[in-house]
């Protein structure tokens, strides 16, 4: 009865569920999808300073948090319950050219040889998930917003820094993919 849950969802589904959230937040109260602004929220919450990016009424975005929670929630949820038995389905091309690139592991969403603790100590490691991590956060700043934030909620209001962020956000993961990551892999 439940196995429809431990399957993918086909994009048809997802989608648009994801982007019905767009004008359920619209007419619940005039608000705006995007995780990014959570951690600001969070910082002047429970860090009250001088600091002026942090001096504003951040009890208005309360139920941002919320949102975020119910994501971390969510997925943990899926991780552990939701799960299906066995390692995941990707495209035989997509195996051989991870296998090649050292990767034999595909029972987790992620490679478990390079995004692991004792990874980080290779300089492989240090650049996928500390130097990786800190340009997202900084493309997300630099950009003010997450993609999540421009390629969802900006594009359906039609704004065009939003588009020009996707763009952006576009060209940089397939730059990323095709032309860095695999001098990154070897």
């Amino acid at each position: 009865m439940m196995e429809w849950l431990h399957k993918p969802w086909p994009w048809y589904v997802a989608g648009p569920m994801i982007g019905l959230m767009v004008p359920l937040l619209l007419l619940t109260g005039n608000k705006r999808l995007g995780i990014s602004s959570s951690l600001r929220h969070i910082c002047a919450a429970c860090f009250p300073a001088k600091i002026p990016f942090f001096q504003y009424d951040w009890k208005k975005e309360t139920w941002n948090l919320f949102f975020a929670a119910g994501i971390l929630a969510g997925g943990f949820i899926a991780a552990n319950w939701l799960s299906p038995a066995g390692p995941i389905q990707l495209n035989p091309a997509l195996t051989t050219a991870l296998e090649q690139k050292g990767i034999h592991d595909f029972s987790h969403i992620y490679p478990v040889e390079i995004f692991n603790w004792p990874a980080l100590t290779s300089l492989r490691g240090f650049l996928l998930m500390v130097v990786g991590g800190f340009l997202v956060g900084f493309g997300t700043r630099y950009a003010g917003g997450c993609t999540s934030g421009h390629s969802i909620m900006g594009l359906s209001m039609l704004q065009w820094p939003s588009l020009v962020a996707t763009c952006c956000f576009m060209a940089g993961g397939f730059i990323m993919s095709n032309l860095v990551l695999p001098y990154i892999l070897k």
